[in-house]
């Protein structure tokens, strides 16, 4: 996928970083200063691993969301989730959206990712509510449908995203994308 707005110094969140892969890749390709999310404790610490040194890339091991909280994680590779049961679990942190901006001066996001298994219904209404969404030029998110609630709460997502943002392309619980109105 081509960003032509990104280039040298774009600030880029990758909400749900995995292994960090998405974010060499924008940081190679663009030059982007990206922000690694990553509440599960054993990706965050490799992906902390990977980057040392790298000060064009910041990783933090805590998810974003409306409220501070402990979560347990399914152990499940890039399917990790708290929505989800497993034998296997581990507890990662997630930290208030509105906290976060307020100790730190970005005043631009040129794109963010939203790949976070089920968080996203937590984490763009907390989005909104800080206003922040004015601040993000480009939104790519995948919804994720793991109960039939799911659908009404992605629909009001979606409608209170378009007071800021239009969509530019939907594919409906895989990937869509939301660009700034100007």
């Amino acid at each position: 996928m081509t960003f032509t707005h990104l280039g040298a110094g774009s600030v880029v969140f990758d909400m749900g970083g995995f292994e960090g892969n998405w974010a060499a890749a924008i940081h190679e390709r663009y030059g982007a200063n990206v922000h690694v999310f990553e509440p599960h404790p054993a990706f965050a610490s490799r992906i902390r691993a990977r980057f040392e040194g790298n000060t064009a890339i910041t990783s933090y091991d805590f998810g974003l969301g409306s409220a501070a909280a402990t979560l347990t994680l399914s152990d499940d590779g890039d399917a990790s989730s708290s929505f989800k049961e497993a034998k296997n679990a581990v507890s990662g942190r997630i930290e208030p959206v509105s906290e976060f901006f307020e100790s730190r001066d970005i005043p631009r996001i040129a794109l963010m990712k939203i790949n976070i298994e089920g968080g996203e219904y937590d984490l763009l209404p907390a989005l909104i509510d800080a206003g922040i969404m004015p601040r993000i030029e480009v939104l790519q998110i995948q919804f994720h449908l793991y109960a039939e609630e799911d659908i009404a709460r992605r629909n009001a997502i979606r409608a209170r995203l378009e007071q800021t943002h239009n969509c530019d392309w939907s594919y409906d619980f895989v990937w869509e994308q939301w660009s700034l109105k100007v």
